[in-house]
Parts: C-alpha cells; sequence; structure tokens
C-alpha cells in the first residue's frame, strides 16, 4: 500500500545548500509509490539520489571482490572521469560476514535516479569492456551484458532503503564544483561564514570573494 506523501518529501528550498537538512524516510523507501522501470522509485533526499544493495557472495568469491576493488582504483587513476557518466558523489563497498556467510554491500549516492543509474551502469561496462563486481554475488544474472534489464532488476530486488539521510550542504550535485560554490559563497553574507568548518580549497575561494 502506498505512503501518503509528507512534508519531508516537498523539498522548497533545493538550492540553499548552505544550511543542513535531513530527510527521515518510510520503512518502504519512499513517501509515495511511483513505478520506474524496474520497481519502485525512490525520493531525491538531501544526499541526493541513491541505493545501498545488500547480496551475498559466491564461495571462495571474497578475494575476487576485493581485486576488483583495485581495478576500479587503477581505472580511475589511469581515466579520471571513467566513471564521470555515473554522475557520483561517492561510491562505498563493504565485506561482512553474518554467520559463517560472506555478504557484500554497495553504496552509491549520485545525482540521476535509480533506473538513469543502473543503465549508465551496464553502458559504461560495455563501453570499456569490463565486468562488474555483482558477477560475485549470488543469483546475479549471466546474461547482463546482453540483458541490461535484468541487471537493473537484480539490484532493484536487492535495494535496501535508507530511513534516515543527512548532509551538511543539501542538495548539491556533482557539476556544482568549487567555482560555483564560489558563486554561492559571494551571494551570501561571507562574514557570517564559519571558515573552521570549510576546505582549504573553499576558504581560499570566500577570501577571493571578499576582494
Amino acid at each position: 500500500m502506498a505512503t501518503k506523501a509528507g512534508p519531508s518529501d516537498e523539498v522548497t528550498k533545493e538550492n540553499d545548500w548552505t544550511k543542513p537538512a535531513a530527510m527521515a524516510i518510510p520503512k518502504e523507501g519512499y513517501f509515495k509509490l511511483e513505478r520506474g522501470r524496474y520497481g519502485p522509485l525512490y525520493p531525491r533526499t538531501p544526499a541526493c539520489h541513491g541505493f545501498t544493495l545488500i547480496a551475498k557472495i559466491k564461495p571462495g568469491r571474497e578475494e575476487a571482490i576485493r581485486a576488483h576493488g583495485k581495478t576500479i582504483e587503477k581505472a580511475v587513476a589511469d581515466m579520471p572521469d571513467a566513471l564521470a557518466s555515473l554522475k557520483l558523489h561517492y561510491l562505498r563497498w563493504v565485506l561482512f560476514d553474518i554467520g559463517k556467510e560472506t555478504y557484500f554491500m554497495y553504496q552509491g549516492i549520485f545525482d540521476t535516479d535509480f533506473d538513469r543509474y543502473t543503465e549508465d551502469a551496464v553502458a559504461l561496462f560495455t563501453k570499456y569492456g569490463l565486468n562488474t563486481v555483482f558477477e560475485n554475488l549470488e543469483g546475479f544474472p549471466e546474461d547482463w551484458k546482453t540483458n541490461p534489464p535484468s541487471f537493473s532488476k537484480y539490484v532493484a530486488e536487492h535495494q535496501c532503503p535508507s530511513f534516515l539521510e543527512y548532509r551538511e550542504y543539501p542538495y548539491g550535485r556533482r557539476d556544482q564544483g568549487l567555482e560555483a560554490q564560489g558563486n554561492l559563497f559571494r551571494d551570501a553574507r561571507l562574514d557570517a561564514i564559519d571558515l573552521s568548518l570549510l576546505t582549504e580549497q573553499q576558504i581560499e575561494l570566500v577570501e577571493n570573494s571578499r576582494l
């Protein structure tokens, strides 16, 4: 049954990234049910879009998964924009045990919606001839390269919705880089900014804006 939309679902100040924001989310993962191509669509939160996938790994695949992390590290080092099409803010992989079984957790925060992200991921892997770490997970479809919807369907079925998301600088997009932040600083009350909360690069932008 769909959950009635609440006030938290109505973002009225998405561009005001200067004020921290938190969003409590119903256990379903959404305020009202909207169907995407592969399952429910989840709301944009102060942290932007994202998902958490948890699945059991195939026996003996732990080292292969860790090695895949090294593969991603090298790919990004060799080509910094390798994952740019995914519009990622951050990505986190975790392996953990429950009893004698090992599980994999994939957490990603990105600008696009769930459907677009999974489709872009398949296109990216296909473009560079890469395999996905998900091949080491139980139940992952072997034909995902020729049947892209099966990839997205698997991710949707293993999605574990969050019930709280917080961000110090909410709703910021990946393409809002330091230059865009500098423009926002210039429009704010610069003297009221607590410089101790900023990075060195952001502090430099503030000081230059005061000149």
